[in-house]
């Protein structure tokens, strides 16, 4: 029987294939790479804001509580952005004529609302709740990361599906006494597989399997 193709001609058929083959997985790591990376994710990406707000300064080194700007985080899906009242009851005795807080100043003045750029942005298709999240212990700092050492703020997580299901699938994980949901730097101690369980019970958490990982819970 004549062969159809020399070897030097199988040979290099086989060569190019070879080739074709990694280049498609190289472009298809490059491709996942690129969109998982902070250019598309806007993870420590610093937004710029109509003023530069510092949460080191203000919930680092002054101590104020998330809930005195961010009101609604326990009753509301969002947590709420602080009207500019607010920052004038510190403002309007503290820094009062410092330039930098011209914009606030203005604000007040002309009774419009600061235009703040959001830092942590879900897909329109994502439902998220903040108030259930923090009645069932889960604390400021497993998403938004140690906020209060920011000197401007930005985005630690890209706040992915994989990223919600790993609290999803294992809560116990996560969550935390209700005294240090507002502790940004709570750490698991070293026994929280067993203290995780018993929060997890006493939240009421829904660990049936499946439950928290149903489609529903998030895309509704």
């Amino acid at each position: 029987m004549a062969q159809l193709f020399t070897p030097r001609a199988d040979a290099i058929f086989r060569f190019v294939l070879l080739v074709v083959g990694v280049g498609i997985v190289a472009a298809l790591l490059v491709v996942g790479g690129i969109a998982h990376s902070g250019y598309f994710s806007g993870v420590d990406t610093i937004a710029q804001q109509p003023v530069p707000f510092s949460h080191k300064h203000h919930a680092g080194e002054l101590g104020i509580d998330c809930r005195y700007c961010h009101t609604t985080v326990e009753i509301a899906a969002t947590a709420g952005m602080p009207p500019t009242w607010t920052c004038m009851t510190c403002h309007s005795q503290v820094w009062a004529g410092a330039p930098m807080l011209a914009p606030v100043r203005q604000s007040l003045a002309d009774d419009r609302p600061l235009q703040w750029v959001r830092v942590s942005q879900l897909p329109s298709y994502v439902y998220f709740d903040h108030s259930i999240h923090i009645a069932k212990g889960i604390g400021c700092s497993s998403c938004h990361g140690r906020i209060d050492r920011m000197q401007l703020t930005y985005p630690v997580h890209a706040f992915s599906m994989s990223f919600c299901l790993n609290c999803h699938r294992a809560p116990q994980d996560f969550v935390r006494p209700k005294k240090e949901i507002f502790n940004m730097a709570w750490h698991p101690p070293a026994d929280q597989a067993r203290i995780g369980r018993a929060l997890a019970q006493q939240y009421h958490i829904d660990q049936k399997v499946g439950r928290l990982t149903d489609c529903s819970i998030c895309h509704r």
